[in-house]
């Protein structure tokens, strides 16, 4: 079970890194807190988890999607 959530976590990661549209690497970051979240709450630390849910999964993706959404898109040629 903790393997799946760690192969999940490096694929949105890198997903995340590599990915050319802004909004998809955010709401990949967005999943990577999640799943983060859950494999806190699995290490019996959930305290962590619920901190990571709130401020990884909540906080940061809403200032993140907020700064993308500030600034304006070229079209692709």
């Amino acid at each position: 079970m903790i393997l799946l959530f760690l192969v999940v976590l490096i694929v949105l990661s890198a997903y995340s890194v590599f990915t050319r549209d802004l909004l998809h690497g955010v709401i990949a970051l967005s999943a990577v807190s999640l799943v983060s979240a859950l494999l806190f709450y699995i290490l019996q630390a959930p305290d962590v988890a619920i901190t990571e849910a709130a401020v990884g999964a909540g906080v940061s993706t809403v200032v993140f999607v907020w700064a993308i959404r500030s600034t304006e898109r070229k079209k692709r040629q």
